[in-house]
């Protein structure tokens, strides 16, 4: 497992990382060997990286009355379609079209992240984010993961903080 530190990152990387250093937060990068029969992205980072499964969230793109809205929510567990809705104000939520998630925020499902994508969504962050220091959310490509406080990543997605994860 690589890590690279804020300072060390290279010129270029991912929109996200990108993003985070114009934004001068402090930030680690994880990267692993991203096995494509493994079931779940998700676990298969949390495995990689040797971090609890808890600390490490998906991001999920769902259309929420007919807006896209990003959701972030731990990998062990299940997004709560209805607490999601309920969060941004709306009535029903499905998840969205993958092609249609993928050409919104310019990153491949599997590797979507809730920073520095095509177009600004709303976004919602599950509340047991703030439960730890740092979180991993994806760096915005598979086999490459983010670390950093639930605080940053919800101050530069404008994310509201809601329960919408369930195990």
């Amino acid at each position: 497992m690589a890590k690279k530190s804020k300072k060390q990152q290279q010129p270029g990387g991912t929109p996200a990382t990108v993003a985070l250093t114009a934004a001068g937060v402090e930030f680690t990068v994880h990267s692993y060997d991203h096995d494509p029969s493994h079931p779940s992205y998700g676990e298969e980072a949390a495995e990689a990286m040797g971090v609890s499964p808890d600390r490490v969230f998906k991001t999920l793109v769902a259309d929420v009355d007919g807006a896209l809205t990003v959701a972030v929510v731990p990998v062990a567990g299940q997004l709560d379609l209805k607490a999601l809705a309920a969060a941004v104000g709306g009535k029903r939520a499905t998840m969205a079209d993958p092609t249609l998630a993928e050409r919104t925020t310019g990153y491949v499902r599997g590797g979507i992240s809730p920073l520095g994508q095509r177009k600004k969504l709303p976004t919602v962050l599950d509340a047991s984010a703030s439960a730890h220091p740092t979180i991993c959310v994806s760096a915005g490509r598979r086999g490459l993961e983010v670390e950093l406080s639930p605080e940053d990543l919800q101050k530069l997605t404008g994310a509201v903080l809601a329960p919408i994860g369930r195990s």
